[in-house]
């Protein structure tokens, strides 16, 4: 049963009344590698509590389903591809597929969910990804350069799915948090929970309001402890990060962080964390990637993607706004004035 229903129908079961004194429920469950924290405002507790274990159950379902290295949906889709099989894929899975190509054409490929071939060689489609180990070597690398697998090299037909490209490994990492927390927040607002924030990791989508005040959210300082600045969200927004500091591994001295940059084949180095401000959960977090990615190119694909609020901090720990996140957000400590970066081009105004 596709994740959607399955939620939609629990939720319904579970609704009731509602306290006469409006109070915010907590719950805190692990998924997707990471630590996930719902908060639910004026909601009955009974029913707080019991949809907190649903949706546990629920991620817990998707992680399950497009694990990249442990036996999964994904893994299977995967042995096909490097088999050049055709492969009968469901609804749900075409759909979710389709929408990475879409992601990824819009990035111009920066974010790129065909590569992970080339994020297997560096070690990270793995449990131990965290240990030292040699980076892959230049030859490995230039022949993953030379076959360049990408989303176009994907073709579904009438519920199958094939592959004109054996190296296309297909991962979802960076943006399946996005996806489920996207089909969770619809399925609360399908039953009547309007105020709420399923938090995966410091990344989120909120709803509503806490009361009479807003969801007020902190972003992590990239290479300090504490908060870099802080957004109060309206109504229905999401905020996701794409960060060197979380998966990296180190070898004889140098630090590898886990963001490749397609192009290259080597980790991106010219950020330390991009930021992005947007309605919808799935694009903010392929978002994030593909403009960490870009580096001095983020203006351009941001604009290419429709993403007008960017926050990227440099690895000198200057400071870059769109002109529309600098309205939205409050910087926490920071020494150095912003710049403001137009979204025409790449220009510095």
């Amino acid at each position: 049963m596709k994740l959607s229903h399955l939620l939609f129908i629990c939720i319904a079961l579970l609704l009731s009344g509602c306290e006469s004194e409006p109070q915010t429920h907590q719950g805190k469950f692990y998924a997707f590698g990471t630590e996930i924290d719902v908060s639910l405002y004026d909601v009955d507790k009974e029913v707080a509590n019991n949809t907190i274990t649903v949706l546990e159950e629920a991620f817990s379902t998707v992680n399950n389903s497009w694990h990249a290295w442990q036996p999964s949906t994904l893994t299977t889709i995967n042995a096909a591809i490097s088999e050049g099989k055709t492969i009968a894929v469901e609804e749900d899975t075409a759909q979710l597929i389709t929408l990475a190509k879409t992601l990824a054409h819009d990035s111009q490929n920066l974010f790129n969910p065909a590569a992970g071939k080339l994020f297997e060689l560096w070690g990270f489609h793995q449990d131990d990804w965290f240990e030292s180990h040699p980076p892959p070597s230049e030859t490995d690398i230039n022949n993953w350069l030379t076959h360049q697998p990408t989303m176009d090299d994907i073709h579904i037909t009438n519920g199958k799915l094939s592959s004109s490209n054996t190296l296309v490994k297909l991962g979802f990492g960076g943006f399946a948090k996005g996806f489920a927390v996207d089909t969770a927040i619809e399925a609360l607002k399908q039953h009547g929970i309007n105020n709420a924030i399923v938090n995966i990791g410091g990344d989120l989508r909120a709803i509503g309001s806490h009361g009479q005040r807003p969801w007020i959210i902190g972003i992590r300082h990239p290479r300090q402890s504490g908060m870099i600045a802080s957004i109060a969200l309206k109504e229905d927004e999401s905020v996701f990060t794409s960060g060197d500091y979380e998966r990296f591994f180190q070898y004889e001295g140098k630090r590898y962080p886990h963001i490749i940059d397609p192009r290259t084949g080597y980790p991106a180095d010219q950020a330390t964390s991009v930021t992005v401000l947007h309605t919808n959960a799935s694009i903010a977090d392929a978002a994030a990637t593909a403009l960490f990615v870009a580096g001095d190119d983020w203006p351009a694909i941001a604009t290419a993607m429709q993403i007008d609020k960017v926050m990227l901090v440099r690895p000198d720990g200057q400071i870059e706004l769109s002109p529309q996140m600098k309205e939205r957000v409050r910087l926490i400590g920071n020494t150095k004035p912003a710049i403001i970066r137009t979204l025409k081009d790449s220009s510095t105004s």
